[in-house]
């Protein structure tokens, strides 16, 4: 790779780092460059669609920006939700309290400002939770039904560029999880996890997705990590693309 390419490339992956924010959880820039989530052996909305009916209440605990539980379509007077990152708290006041939803901002998942038995179904996607928070919220029989990213996500993508970083969740196991919702008071109605691929289609949009998932790739900088950047480069070069691997489970947990 000539002098000229690796200057144009460093200041083409400085400016992907300079940008990189997020608004609620819209990961709109990097669209059609990286792929991820498209084989899972279910799907989150459909598991939830399956026992979601409009009398329903139903809250979203870690909702973000609000993005997908308006996609659910369900009765705004049966709704609710929580957020705890302030960008997005404020975000979902603009769009969330207008229409009706009873959200409340809270970034304690084992101290949620709603009443015991208040809840039909409680959903959380990729959020923080407590099932023995979920179990006092919910009422009898109620579901809590949860996607998560699991412990061992992109851990192959951390590697390429920050060699030796240990996981920031290991206890996001499916099997540790599964024995916290049992001893919270909970039946498992489903339980599954997935090792699936996530691929880039360019280092930029690398670059700023590791800036975006700072837990994961923590003191991620184009400097710091340039020399493995450039490797990356090789590989997509080659090869088209970048590939890592993402982990993710799905609990779908009844209150007894």
């Amino acid at each position: 790779m000539n002098a000229d390419r690796i200057s144009s490339l460093r200041k083409e992956w400085e400016a992907e780092e300079k940008i990189a924010h997020i608004h609620g959880w819209d990961f709109s820039h990097i669209h059609d460059r990286y792929d991820e989530e498209e084989d899972l052996p279910w799907d989150y909305k459909t598991e939830i669609d399956k026992y979601l009916l409009p009398d329903m209440k139903l809250m979203d605990f870690d909702t973000g920006g609000g993005e997908f539980l308006l996609s659910l379509g369900h009765p705004y007077k049966n709704t609710a939700a929580t957020e705890g990152f302030p960008p997005n708290v404020e975000l979902c006041k603009e769009t969330l309290l207008p229409l009706g939803i009873d959200f409340k901002p809270c970034d304690n998942e084992s101290d949620i400002p709603f009443a015991d038995n208040s809840f039909d179904i409680m959903i959380n996607r990729h959020g923080s939770f407590d099932p023995v928070e979920a179990h006092r919220l919910l009422k009898t029989g109620g579901l809590f039904i949860t996607q998560q990213v699991g412990a061992r996500n992109d851990r192959d993508l951390v590697e390429m560029v920050l060699p030796g970083t240990p996981e920031p969740f290991p206890e996001l196991e499916l099997s540790i999880q599964k024995k916290k919702f049992e001893e919270a008071g909970f039946e498992i109605i489903r339980a599954e996890e997935a090792f699936r691929p996530i691929r880039f289609y360019d280092v930029g949009a690398f670059v700023w997705f590791a800036r975006i998932i700072e837990w994961e790739f923590p003191d991620f900088s184009v400097e710091k990590c340039f020399d493995k950047l450039l490797k990356m480069q090789d590989i997509i070069d080659k090869e088209g693309f970048v590939e890592g691997t993402i982990h993710r489970y799905l609990i779908v947990a009844k209150k007894k």
